[in-house]
This record gives C-alpha cells, structure tokens and sequence, in this order.
C-alpha cells in the first residue's frame, strides 16, 4: 500500500523537521501543508525532506487537510497517515495504522487507552465530543478529536466536509461511518510537552455544536442514500 503523511502545518517551524524526518524513517513520503505560517515552516519542512504545499491565505486546520487529501489523490497514493506538526504524535507509531489498515478504511489513533497524561479538561472534552460523534457516526468511536489517524484513498476520495477548523475531523468520521466505510482503532501515545494548543476553546466549542446540528439534518439523507 503506497502511503503518505498529511502534515498541517501552521508556525510550526521548531518541530516541523523532526515530525517530517520521523514520518520518512516509517516509510511513508510526506506531504506537508503549510497554513500561511509567518515563520520559516515551509524551508524546514522542504529541508527536511517534504513535499510542501504553501496557503497564502489561512484555511484553518481542515482547510489544510483538504488541500493534502487532494494532493494525496493526485499523486495516486492508496492511503493518508495525518498527524499534527506539533510533536504530539510519535511517527514509530505509523506502522501500527499501516498494520490495522489491512480490514479498515478508517485506522483512528486513540489516546484513551491510558490518560494519565492528559490534562483533565481535555479529557472531559473528549469523552463528550466522541460521545456526541459516535451518535451522529452510528458507531463507537472513543476519540474522536483525534488527529493521528489513516484514511484509505477511497474515503479520501468520496468522503466531502465543509468544516475547515478542528470540527472537520469529526465532520470527516461522521460522514465516512454513515458511508458504510468501515472504521477501527488502535491505541497511540500522544506526547505533551510545551506546545500551546491552536485550539480555541469557545470559538471552536461554538463551531462544534454548529456542526452538530448542521450534520443531523445530512446524516438522515446520508442514511437514506447508504443504508447506515
């Protein structure tokens, strides 16, 4: 199976390298999308090895993702790895996706299995959301905010959303469960360190819930149309 890796990227230039240099020693070539940084993200990211892809204006996390899903197609790979730039996603663990791949269209890292590191608001949050999610989705899904994850070419190639902040990552699994595509997960290791998180907690909480219910009025044709 030809992979890669959708890296989005935005101010990322101190990581960048090490996550790109990480994602090629797996195996995997790897696409970097660089949201319109104002530092030199794109030159590491390129040193290091990346087929980088530069926004002039900023999209947003999933604007990023839909601009290396698209290259992902054209350049005919069978399947996307996406992990952040930050460091949080330990690239030794892309074989462990590859391996799950082989009865999956959706391979979804999970940190749930072990929280003792994860700051406890988040936690809470993400047992809400994936709660939410999995309600929407028809189909258990422990972390949904989850951005280690792989999708086949087919859902990369089907699968449209109209979120372009961190709500599309739910929007994408939403719509691909209720596609029929078939969607397991394995457990990850996510590193916190001293990263600042890019999420914004009211501004992204209010395009979550607007989500939510955009999503519940597409998910009864979505289940009309495929049966799920």
């Amino acid at each position: 199976m030809r992979t890669c890796a959708v890296i989005p990227a935005y101010n990322e230039e101190a990581r960048v390298a090490d996550v790109v240099k990480g994602v090629l020693a797996q195996g995997p070539d790897a696409i970097v999308v660089d949201d319109c940084s104002s530092d030199a993200t794109s030159v590491r990211a390129r040193e290091a090895g990346a087929d980088v892809v530069r926004h002039e204006v900023n999209r947003g996390k999933g604007g990023a993702l839909r601009t290396g899903f698209a290259r992902a197609v054209e350049l005919g790979y069978d399947a996307a790895v996406t992990l952040d730039a930050d460091g949080q996603h330990d690239p030794k663990e892309i074989p462990r996706l590859l391996e799950a791949a082989a009865g999956a269209d959706i391979v979804l890292g999970t940190r749930m299995g072990d929280v003792s590191t994860m700051p406890r608001v988040r936690l809470w949050t993400n047992r809400f959301t994936s709660w939410v999610v999995s309600r929407l989705a028809g189909t258990r899904i422990t972390d949904s905010q989850s951005g280690y994850r792989l999708l086949r070419r087919r859902v990369l190639a089907r699968v449209e959303y109209s979120a372009s902040r961190f709500d599309a990552e739910s929007e994408i699994l939403t719509k691909a469960c209720r596609m029929g595509f078939r969607l397991v997960e394995v457990p990850i290791t996510t590193i916190y360190g001293d990263e600042k998180s890019k999420i914004h907690p009211v501004a992204d909480a209010v395009r979550f819930f607007r989500m939510v219910w955009r999503l519940s009025g597409e998910v009864r044709k979505i289940r009309l149309a495929h049966g799920k």
